[in-house]
């Protein structure tokens, strides 16, 4: 389940607005839209919901596993949506979902794809602690949970997924910016680009959000440590890193937002 993992690690773990199931498909559907692989234009909002009339993709014990196919070429890749009041996703089980894992799937993963959510599916069937889910207050308490299913289910770790996974642990999660109402979401693609003794350069259609990341010396600090920056009801997730000679590297990152003034979710201590 290093998909997961990779999700967890680049901060793609959200609050979701309501406890409707359309809204919550919608928005992680557009979450997708805006990564830098995904060409301008695909819909992955109609091709989530076009499959889940078809096909109900709850698996029980609160977890539904939405897809999007995709005609490229790229790596698996998904973001998680956490219900604090539970969404009625007609899970066979009859369990309200609890978590919502949605997977972007390209033409050469399909079989990556598979089996990773043939071992979700067994890890969920034999996880000892399905309490748990029901019990998380922030998505601090999700994150550690899904960190405590990897571990226990996972039949062999490499030393590099032990230290990514020890690592997740230690760091606190960030303040969750609330989405209430998805009518106003932006979703926003942006590249950072860095270097030594060069300003940050953002790249984005946004004047906005430009002024505001180009204008805060903590960002790259912030997107280089922890994968993710919050500043002025924007969430910007850093979602890949190249590396150039020179020192130089660019951020793909996404940037989520909704209200001007957002509602803000304070951890539970």
């Amino acid at each position: 389940m290093n998909t997961i993992l990779d999700a967890l690690q680049a901060g793609r773990l959200f609050e979701l607005p309501d406890n409707d199931k359309a809204d919550a498909l919608q928005f992680l559907a557009h979450i997708i839209e805006a990564f830098p692989e995904v060409p301008a234009g695909t819909d992955i909002v109609g091709n989530v919901m076009q499959k889940e009339k078809i096909t109900n993709t709850a698996l029980g014990n609160g977890w539904a596993c939405p897809h999007a196919r995709v005609p490229f070429d790229e790596d698996l890749m998904c973001v998680i949506g956490w219900s604090p009041s539970g969404i009625d996703y007609n899970a066979p089980d009859s369990k309200p979902v609890v978590l919502i894992v949605m997977y972007l799937v390209p033409e050469n993963q399909r079989n990556h794809y598979l089996r990773e959510i043939s071992s979700l599916a067994k890890a969920l069937e034999t996880y000892p602690n399905h309490e748990k889910l029901q019990e998380v207050q922030n998505l601090d308490d999700v994150r550690h949970y899904l960190l405590d299913l990897i571990d226990v289910t996972k039949e062999s770790a490499t030393a590099d997924t032990r230290a990514r996974m020890i690592r997740l642990q230690a760091r606190p999660a960030p303040e969750a910016i609330i989405f209430r109402d998805l009518a106003n979401l932006i979703v926003e693609p942006v590249t950072l680009v860095t270097g030594p003794g060069l300003k940050p350069v953002a790249l984005t259609q946004n004047p906005t959000l430009l002024e505001l990341l180009e204008s805060d010396p903590d960002l790259i600090s912030k997107i280089e440590t922890e994968g993710m920056y919050q500043n002025g009801g924007w969430r910007l997730v850093r979602h890949g890193t190249v590396a150039y000679q020179g020192g130089r590297a660019t951020h793909d990152c996404i940037a989520v937002k909704l209200h001007p003034t957002p509602i803000v979710a304070r951890s539970i201590k």
